[in-house]
């Protein structure tokens, strides 16, 4: 089976729908916030060319989407997501790499940031050189954190002044001297012992 991962344009625009379905029934199986998507701003994102898209024989397999911040000094990558079809073969981390290179490229100057509950993410930014890091040193755009809204855990963020949520911070520097991998190694453990005190303070009724 040959996947493909590319810069997304407007041909792409039949698969909005179904993107945002498999984020959200994905994030439901987890029992996870999320921030829900449209399939109007999917599709706003694909005609920008900030978004690639995996597909197996025209079918969805993956997807990713890029958001700038701040004038273009912070960079996000949003809404990955692999198709259950095509879980377990390591498709997240390719697109995952690949929408990192084309943020190289594109904001070369930005600071690449993200905000996650999944270790399996965490996992993959580690190893792209990202580290955790205090909400703090993350974009202060409000536009990014109304982003929050619509997930389940925006009323913890806001009792904590957008300083802090049950998700991780984690943030790569262009500007840092980077090593060869792993840059910061991750520890599994750590981070899962770390998620586990922030649900006991801040989901305690």
């Amino acid at each position: 089976m040959k996947i493909s991962i590319v810069v997304t344009q407007e041909e792409h625009f039949k698969y909005a729908q179904e993107i945002c379905d498999t984020i959200e029934s994905s994030a439901l199986l987890r029992g996870t916030g999320i921030a829900k998507r449209t399939p109007e701003y999917i599709q706003k994102k694909m005609s920008n060319a900030d978004a690639m898209i995996a597909l197996a024989d025209g079918k969805f397999a993956g997807f990713c989407y890029i958001e700038s911040w701040q004038h273009g000094k912070f960079v996000a990558h949003s809404g990955l997501i692999v198709h259950p079809d095509y879980r377990s073969l390591g498709l997240a981390k390719k697109i995952k790499s690949k929408v990192f290179d084309y943020s190289l490229e594109r904001y070369p100057d930005a600071k690449i940031f993200g905000i996650t509950t999944g270790l399996a993410v965490m996992k993959i930014n580690s190893d792209l050189g990202y580290k955790p890091v205090p909400f703090s040193e993350l974009t202060t755009d409000p536009s990014f954190w109304a982003g929050c809204k619509t997930c389940t855990n925006y009323e913890i963020l806001q009792s904590k002044d957008n300083k802090m949520c049950l998700c991780t911070g984690m943030l790569y520097d262009p500007k840092e001297k980077q090593k060869t991998p792993p840059r910061h190694p991750f520890n599994e453990k750590v981070l899962n012992r770390l998620r586990t005190i922030k649900q006991a303070l801040f989901l305690k009724k």
